[in-house]
């Protein structure tokens, strides 16, 4: 009888114990909930560029970008869709509209806030966002891409030629994903 007693008494500890751990998941979750509800209505201003970690299938959207001298310099890299809010506009409203722009996704959904790191000219500041959609993207911006692609986070993790942006935001990305997806 006392073997009974004990599988009882520990399936109730087993189960107050994962009551509890949902609890704390939950809570956990909605505190993220809050603070990405915070930092999408953040008001922007050109010194803020949002940018959208997009995964779509487990693949991670990139694309081809050329810069030049007179938007920063001569050089081209493999980054992800965002950019610069216009004065006043709120990060939510600023990232939509930037991902729309160059990639054409309008149904983008905005599952998590990953956090903040300095920009590559002086003074500015990058949210990043881990994204997600149904959609394909389309080169809506050819003066300024030549390409998007889908690429699985292996080729994004180990391929050299997909690392060359903003390298404390590459690796505030590669943590996030590697605990993620």
């Amino acid at each position: 009888m006392a073997r009974v007693d004990e599988k009882i008494s520990t399936q109730r500890y087993d189960s107050n114990f994962i009551g509890l751990w949902e609890n704390k998941k939950r809570t956990d979750d909605y505190n993220s909930l809050i603070m990405l509800q915070e930092k999408l209505q953040e008001i922007g201003n050109q010194n803020r560029c949002p940018i959208a970690l997009i995964v779509k299938e487990g693949r991670i959207l990139t694309g081809h970008r050329h810069y030049t001298k007179d938007k920063w310099k001569e050089i081209s890299v493999w980054t992800i869709p965002g950019g610069r809010c216009d004065e006043g506009e709120v990060l939510e409203k600023a990232l939509r509209r930037e991902v729309c722009e160059e990639v054409g996704i309008s149904d983008l959904q905005i599952i998590d806030f990953i956090g903040e790191v300095s920009g590559a000219k002086e003074g500015d500041s990058v949210p990043v966002f881990f994204c997600t959609t149904k959609q394909s993207p389309k080169l809506m911006e050819p003066e300024k891409f030549s390409e998007w692609r889908w690429v699985t986070k292996e080729e994004w993790f180990e391929d050299k030629k997909y690392s060359g942006f903003n390298s404390d935001a590459r690796k505030m990305m590669e943590d996030y994903l590697s605990t993620h997806i």
